[in-house]
């Protein structure tokens, strides 16, 4: 079986095994039981609650959350909130009104409730841009129509002003005039949380400094709040929405969310990879940004700068070296050994984040967000491997049948087919690239589809194969899926030929002996 089909597989026996975590964890989902609790005979089924079954303990529990969430969020926080909602609620209406070409001269659209969500989100700004995201990759809890339309939900504002970043920089790391001798005042990228801008430190070396856009940290802690105390409230006037886990959920991304404020922690992040890169002796193949510490803060974050070339840039690569093939399974393997030998790995390995440098290694940017992985079920990955090795369909069901992710009976057999079946469909489908290009500083645009709609749409295909088959999985499932669907693509542009299954090249995935368990937490 040829292209990168035995990492997809480890990326769905890591994210199996972390429903199974998720499942016996109080904080996140509902046991196996609850899940098919529906399944079950009236006489066996646990009544349902209701808000007159509370105690006076739930109760306290409650008002003490929103009390200390409303001084998370701060008293400014509801009313600048509230007139930022209503604006942005008022324009996504006049989109679908059809009023519209009277008040703006624009003709309405067909209402769609998830285009209309996406818009909204996106006017909403910071957090609900994150949560559109959150949709985006999180196929098995959310309805396909919003996971497609939520791939559109773009991560890009308008810029902040100079002064506004300079007056940043100085108040965290001291003067611009003593620590760089130039910086380009027009930033790489803005998005909703930071902008990004090119450099020059007074010793000579380029870099890029990623700067914390201003008051971003009380506008996501306000949003997060009134999220989780929505989910709170809904919990406890419905309880049987408990069943859902719905606050647990609300209280992870967070949790999530706010680490990802803290630079110093994505530096550390950083830090921790290359140090791997060495003791695996990869740091000759693979790197990621050297990290200034001493410019370096909560709020601002100061890297070497890499240049190089997407991944998905053939033409280009072909320019760096003369063997493309072995670019992409040194980073492939250099992923593939993070996720067995650290304790976390890097989980957003788009085209974007993973590079062709000029001197021919790979280079992976970016670690704002990482899944941590830990020892339970790295039996299961090898039991896996062994079986798409030899393809061994039924083999592979059954591995993640051991995982003990469900209570029911699973045909095996019809299991093993349907997986069969989806990994015939990946190998029919081929990358269609869009256009590439490169700018004079030598930053790097991609057009790719496949890194959405159709990465996406095999997403929703294995979860609903899974599903159907009586597994439930979370949404850990579909982000660690997700980066092995990219390095599939990759594989089909630069090593179309590679038999990943034989090549003596490819680390062996499940060979190491040190009986990491699979459980993942995003952050």
């Amino acid at each position: 079986m040829k292209h990168s089909f035995k990492a997809v597989l480890v990326a769905i026996s890591l994210a199996s095994s972390s429903a199974f975590l998720s499942i016996n964890s109080p904080t996140h989902r509902l046991s196996s039981s609850q899940l098919h609790s529906s399944q079950a005979s009236t006489a066996t089924r646990t009544p349902k609650r209701t808000i007159r079954d509370r105690s006076p303990e739930e109760t306290i529990s409650l008002l003490q959350d929103i009390t200390k969430a409303a001084l998370e969020a701060g008293p400014q926080a509801a009313p600048s909130r509230t007139l930022q909602a209503y604006i942005a609620l008022s324009r996504t209406l006049q989109d679908f009104s059809p009023f519209s070409p009277i008040l703006n001269g624009r003709q309405a659209e067909n209402f769609s409730a998830p285009v209309a969500l996406r818009k909204l989100f996106e006017r909403l700004g910071a957090t609900y841009i994150k949560l559109g995201q959150f949709v985006a990759s999180s196929p098995s809890l959310f309805p396909k129509e919003y996971v497609l339309e939520f791939q559109k939900c773009l991560d890009s504002t308008e810029p902040l002003e100079w002064n506004t970043v300079k007056s940043i920089i100085e108040r965290e790391i001291g003067p611009i005039s003593q620590h760089f001798s130039y910086i380009d005042e027009t930033p790489l990228a803005s998005a909703s949380i930071a902008q990004v801008h090119a450099a020059t430190l007074k010793s000579g070396e380029d870099v890029v400094i990623k700067v914390q856009k201003p008051r971003i940290d009380e506008l996501l802690k306000a949003d997060l709040n009134f999220i989780y105390i929505a989910s709170r409230l809904l919990e406890f006037l419905q309880p049987d929405f408990e069943r859902t886990s719905l606050s647990a959920v609300a209280g992870d991304i967070k949790s999530s969310m706010l680490e990802e404020l803290d630079f110093e922690k994505e530096a550390t992040n950083i830090e921790e990879f290359r140090d791997f890169l060495t003791a695996q002796a990869l740091d000759d193949v693979a790197t990621a940004p050297g990290v200034y510490r001493s410019l370096t803060t909560k709020r601002v974050l100061t890297m070497e700068r890499l240049r190089g070339v997407s991944m998905v840039d053939a033409d280009s690569i072909s320019t760096i070296t003369d063997d493309p093939e072995a670019v992409i399974i040194t980073a492939l393997n250099t992923w593939t050994s993070s996720v067995m030998n650290m304790p976390w790995f890097h989980a957003d390995v788009h085209s974007g984040n993973l590079l062709v440098l000029d001197d021919g290694r790979v280079g992976f940017i970016d670690f704002g967000m990482v899944g941590r992985v830990g020892e339970k079920t790295f039996k299961a990955v090898s039991e896996l491997s062994t079986a798409l090795a030899i393809g061994d369909y039924e083999g592979m069901a059954k591995a993640l049948l051991n995982m003990g992710a469900t209570d029911d009976n699973v045909d095996v057999q019809k299991f093993g087919r349907d997986i069969e079946q989806v990994m015939k469909d990946m190998a029919k489908v081929q990358p269609d690239i869009a256009s590439v290009g490169i700018s004079g500083d030598g930053t790097i645009s991609a057009s790719i589809s496949f890194d959405d709609d159709e990465i996406t749409n095999m997403l929703l295909r294995i979860v609903d194969v899974t599903e159907d088959n009586g597994l439930k999985l979370p949404r850990e499932f579909g982000l660690l899926v997700k980066q092995s669907l990219y390095f599939d693509r990759y594989l089909k542009i630069l090593a179309p030929t590679l038999d990943i299954a034989s090549d003596s090249r490819m680390m062996a995935l499940g060979s190491s002996d040190t009986g990491k368990k699979m459980e993942v937490e995003v952050l």
